[in-house]
């Protein structure tokens, strides 16, 4: 028997450390010799904390679980009477687990992240050494070649035709770099594989440089994801005990090792120049391409550049066969791709899904539908490098090309769900707030071009728009597209574009009529009492900040707008549903 506590960074943000700590504590007081081990993020966040109890070829889940279920836990692990059953996963919680084609996720939540011998039990590093003992770095390249694997960190590019280019190159010595500086509002897949299944990603990233040729790997992972720095480095120095990494492989000529290199989390460190940038102690800016990373990379030599998702994809590839992968997907885009769901949902958290699946078959089926039964609105794909997606498109099949028909991007994998009362513009003021921070500022497109957007939107957000914003804001998205030098400045102006193309009523709204549909902007908020409602219980009154409600008990109440600050107290607490919101 054995019990599992899913501790990724989920898992312990809702408690999973001390329900581990009070599983192993009670087991060891009943003097029951059963370990208590520590698993990644299954990916059902919305359920965690998760504890599993393995007995044979039975799992049971229970979820959400507190002390008190905890103690119920235990009380089932002691053969005593317990109420543990109301904790257990509900079967359609299990249903939409089982949904899902997991492979780059296929480990994550079912192995201990710090037991190596739990990675090679499910085949790990059988793959690499098939590759060193069996295969020519050509035959690992036309393998991936025939999967159809493209770069999951957002522009889809063919993988083998970077790892060729490499291993084509003259010069040396090759570097093969782990992009998981993961810096999109609403994402955390990279983050949760490697605190999941970092073996996964070192397994990748060998095969990697296999193909390639390099004996030098480097992970850049964002300094704010210290469990996944943790986890990654452990799996490292056990690699090494193993012979895994080091000088020779499995007894042959080939050697190859990892460092970790944590970045400061600048989301333009994600574009690959800018991140090799970095890497050499230099401020992380892009440069021009080409010469592209393949023929001149870090320290001006040829190096490869893959993100945390598609070296996990790597070693799953090799052991079942490229044509296994290229079998899942649509024409164009093959395999599975791995989802942050965020947002209005109402089960968040990481999804694997064949290439192909909707966007309404995922937010309905995998994400649960959305929140509070309120309508479905939106998508944002990609994140602030992406775009709108409306409910009316909500029928697009998740490819590269499909997304890129509406405007959208695959990107990394975030999809942030929004419903009825998210505000569109509003919605693209926040992400282009995100990219204006964010420009590293050595194109004047970007820099300045992103503030004079930002500028106008939070005048128009304020009830401030003037006739011709609109049509200032798509003039300067067009300059700061064709004037940006890098893929940050380029698409920063997509969720402005695409809110723009579907959601163009709302900023009429907002500049002609003063009015926000969505009732989010505060500034274009008026609260007024219905007076044959309202009962006068004076509980409004009470809990106004401003003061700004009068009336005498049992009579109908009134509000001075210039006192209110819009708070929103008085319709919170209102029981009788009398105060209106305009």
């Amino acid at each position: 028997m054995r019990v599992t506590v899913g501790k990724g960074s989920c898992g312990i943000a809702a408690g999973a450390s001390e329900i581990w700590e009070r599983l192993r504590a009670g087991l060891r007081e009943s003097g029951i010799d059963c370990a208590v081990a520590v698993t990644g993020c299954i990916g059902m966040c919305y359920l965690e904390p998760v504890v599993n109890i393995e007995d044979g070829a039975e799992t049971l889940t229970f979820v959400k679980v507190d002390a008190g279920a905890a103690d119920e836990i235990l009380k089932r692990l002691r053969g005593e009477e317990n109420d543990a059953a109301r904790y257990a996963i509900r079967p359609e919680d299990v249903r939409l687990l089982h949904s899902q084609r997991r492979i780059a996720l296929r480990n994550c939540g079912v192995i201990d992240p710090e037991c190596i011998d739990e990675y090679i039990a499910r085949e790990g590093y059988a793959a690499i050494e098939t590759c060193v003992r069996s295969l020519t770095p050509e035959a690992v390249i036309e393998e991936i070649k025939t999967s159809g694997l493209s770069g999951r960190g957002g522009a889809g590019f063919p993988t083998w035709f970077k790892w060729d280019a490499a291993r084509r190159s003259p010069g040396g010595p090759k570097y093969i770099i782990c992009n998981a500086d993961e810096g999109d509002p609403g994402a955390f897949m990279d983050r949760a594989v490697i605190e999941g299944d970092p073996h996964a990603v070192i397994e990748g990233m060998m095969i990697a440089a296999y193909a390639v040729g390099s004996g030098e790997g480097i992970v850049y992972v964002r300094a704010e994801y210290p469990l996944a720095i943790v986890r990654l480095e452990h799996a490292l120095k056990q690699a090494r005990e193993r012979g895994l990494l080091g000088d020779s492989l499995f007894g042959s000529g080939f050697g190859f090792d990892i460092r970790i290199k944590a970045g400061a989390g600048a989301f333009v460190c994600g574009e690959e120049t800018a991140l090799i940038a970095s890497l050499e102690g230099e401020r992380g800016m892009p440069r021009l391409k080409p010469p592209f990373p393949a023929q001149k990379g870090y320290r001006g030599k040829p190096s490869n550049i893959n993100n945390v998702e598609t070296y996990a994809n790597v070693p799953w590839i090799l052991r079942n066969g490229g044509a296994a992968f290229a079998a899942m997907g649509t024409e164009h885009s093959k395999g599975t791709k791995v989802f942050a769901l965020t947002g209005k949902i109402a089960k968040g958290g990481l999804i694997e899904v064949p290439m192909g699946k909707t966007i309404r078959e995922i937010v309905s089926g995998e994400g649960g539908g959305i929140k509070d039964g309120k309508a479905f609105k939106a998508v944002q794909m990609g994140g602030p490098s992406g775009g709108c997606i409306p409910e009316a498109l909500a029928d697009t099949q998740i490819d590269y090309r499909s997304l890129a028909a509406t405007g959208a991007i695959m990107g990394s994998g975030g999809m942030v769900v929004m419903d009825e009362s998210t505000c569109m513009v509003d919605m693209a003021r926040f992400f282009l707030d995100f990219t204006c921070k964010e420009s590293c500022g050595k194109c004047p497109h970007c820099r300045i071009g992103t503030r004079r957007m930002l500028e106008i939107l939070e005048r128009v957000c304020a009830g401030e728009g003037r006739e011709g914003d609109i049509e200032l804001l798509e003039e300067l998205a067009g300059q700061i597209r064709d004037g940006s030098l890098c893929q940050l400045g380029m698409t920063a102006p997509n969720p402005v574009l695409t809110t723009l193309r579907y959601f163009r009523h709302e900023y009429e709204d907002h500049i002609r009529h003063k009015r926000c549909t969505a009732r989010q902007c505060k500034p274009l908020l008026t609260y007024a009492i219905d007076g044959e409602k309202c009962t006068g219980c004076t509980l409004c009154a009470r809990q106004c900040p401003g003061r700004a409600i009068t009336g005498q008990v049992r009579k109908p109440h009134e509000i001075d707008m210039s006192k209110c600050v819009k708070c929103g107290k008085c319709a919170d607490v209102c029981r009788f549903d009398a105060v209106e919101v305009n």
